[in-house]
C-alpha cells in the first residue's frame, strides 16, 4: 500500500513468531528501521490496529502497545479517530552520501543471486555478517516491507 494522500499505510509488519522477540517489539523495531531507511516519513499513516490484526494475526492490544511505545519515543502521534501518524524520521539512510554504499550493496546482491542465493538466503548471510561486524563494534543490531 502506498500513501495516496488519503492516509493509506505504507508498511506491512512481518511477525516472526519463533524469533524470541516480543511481537510488540518486532513492530517497534520494524517501524524504527522503516524510519531509518526512509520507507516511512513524517506524515505517513501507520496501519490501523485492525489492519495489523488482519494481516499478522496478532492481538490488537499488542499493536496498541507498540504504537504507545513509538509515541513515547516521539516517533509517532496517535490521533483519536484519525489514526497513528509518523512525527519524525530516524537517520539519513536515504541521503546522497550513502549512494556509493547502496551501489556496492546492490552489486553484492546481484553477485549473491548469480551464486544461487535466493532473497532469504542473501538476507540471512547479510544479517550474519552484520551481527559479526556490529557486535565487534559494540553496536546493537536489530525489517518492515514497503508496498
Amino acid at each position: 500500500m502506498v500513501d495516496d494522500g488519503g492516509g493509506t499505510s505504507v508498511i506491512t509488519y512481518q511477525i516472526e513468531r519463533r524469533s524470541g522477540v516480543a511481537t510488540y517489539m518486532q513492530i517497534v523495531l520494524q517501524t524504527r528501521q522503516a524510519l531509518r531507511l526512509g520507507v516511512l516519513a513524517p506524515g505517513d499513516k501507520l496501519p490501523t490496529a485492525k489492519e495489523v490484526v488482519e494481516t499478522a494475526a496478532i492481538n490488537p492490544h499488542t499493536v496498541l502497545k507498540a504504537y504507545r511505545e513509538l509515541e513515547r519515543e516521539g516517533l509517532v502521534e496517535l490521533q483519536p479517530g484519525r489514526g497513528t501518524f509518523v512525527r519524525r524520521g530516524l537517520g539519513t539512510a536515504g541521503t546522497a552520501s550513502h549512494a556509493p554504499l547502496r551501489a556496492e550493496l546492490t552489486a553484492w546482491l546481484h553477485k549473491a543471486e548469480e551464486a544461487g542465493l535466493d532473497a532469504e538466503d542473501a538476507a540471512a548471510l547479510f544479517d550474519a555478517c552484520r551481527a559479526e561486524v556490529f557486535a565487534a563494534a559494540g553496536t546493537p543490531r536489530t525489517g518492515p516491507t514497503r508496498h
